[in-house]
């Protein structure tokens, strides 16, 4: 565990009924930290994030928040969280500014300090012009950046974000990330659960993988890479063939092998000098890539699915 976390779960188990949907999981966030959550449906995240949110207590275990239970202290806890759920819940009949407005009331802040934190998350939102439209007539887009303004109304210490860009185009969602960013170096903790390899790899400083309930794998991005797979990939396809025929003798060629139904993964730490070997060989394949490892592989190997089922 760290020294001073701002959250702290050990051996913290969710049942429902019969079933265990979170299995003795411990782990500790520290303050500032971007700390990650990947899974496929069914591994226990949302059950993990809804007592993090302290909006669901664990059947057994220990979790502290700021150092409190949240058995006990759960409004306190929850008006030092912002959370971002994964689908919108705005008020789309009411204005940008309004969504703003309404959402600081819950909090008890006075009119005047509203006014002035709706005014600044309008600026960091980049919505400053579009503050008096209805949220309706808003993008997909603008909708998500109007979400992660509103969750930090109150100004939070935590903020949990719930698949934050999940259907947004690139454009948006690399805008996005830099808003996290900006959050990030004022100092504000994120827990972030995403399907997105390349956006965990960015926006995280540290992560978990679940599957079935429990940890399979934790630690930065780029550690668990190192440790869970081979520095490169070879991904080779070939024609005239079934790639169920080419395993037994690439074999050799690689640390580890993968066979898809559209390719054939090698896994290696020299791309191009398996190539050279495989053309010495007389295996030529129609097309070859080399490319480096990446979270995806790593949770292929770890959980035998992909992120998105």
């Amino acid at each position: 565990m760290r020294a001073n976390p701002v959250l702290e779960a050990t051996d913290i188990v969710k049942l429902f009924g019969d079933v265990a949907a979170v299995r003795g999981v411990s782990f500790a966030i520290e303050r500032g930290e971007s700390f990650g959550f990947l899974g496929p449906n069914g591994a226990g995240k949302t059950s993990t994030m809804r007592m993090i949110s302290a909006v669901s207590t664990p059947s057994s275990g220990s979790l502290t928040i700021f150092g409190l239970d949240p058995r006990s202290h759960g409004p306190e806890i929850r008006g030092r969280l912002g959370v971002v759920p994964q689908e919108d819940t705005l008020e789309l009949e009411l204005s940008v500014r309004q969504n703003l407005e309404m959402f600081g009331r819950y909090f008890d802040l006075s009119r005047a300090t509203i006014r002035e934190r709706a005014a600044e998350l309008l600026a960091f939102a980049q919505l400053t012009e579009r503050a008096n439209d209805k949220v309706d007539d808003l993008s997909g887009g603008l909708k998500r950046r109007l979400t992660i303004a509103r969750a930090l109304i109150n100004r939070p210490e935590l903020l949990i974000l719930d698949e934050p860009t999940t259907g947004l185009d690139p454009q948006a969602r690399h805008l996005l990330w830099e808003r996290l960013y900006r959050l990030k170096r004022e100092g504000v903790t994120q827990i972030i659960t995403t399907h997105y390899m390349d956006e965990a790899e960015q926006l995280c400083d540290r992560l978990v993988v679940m599957d079935h309930g429990c940890i399979v794998a934790e630690g930065p991005p780029r550690e668990l890479i190192a440790n869970h797979s081979s520095r490169e990939v070879v991904e080779l396809r070939f024609d005239g063939e079934t790639h169920d025929f080419q395993h037994d003798r690439l074999t050799p060629f690689a640390q580890r092998i993968e066979v898809l139904p559209d390719r054939v993964l090698l896994y290696v730490d020299e791309g191009d000098e398996t190539l050279r070997d495989l053309h010495a060989a007389q295996i030529v394949p129609h097309s070859a890539l080399v490319r480096r490892s990446s979270l995806e592989d790593v949770f292929l190997r770890l959980t035998g699915r992909t992120l998105v089922d």
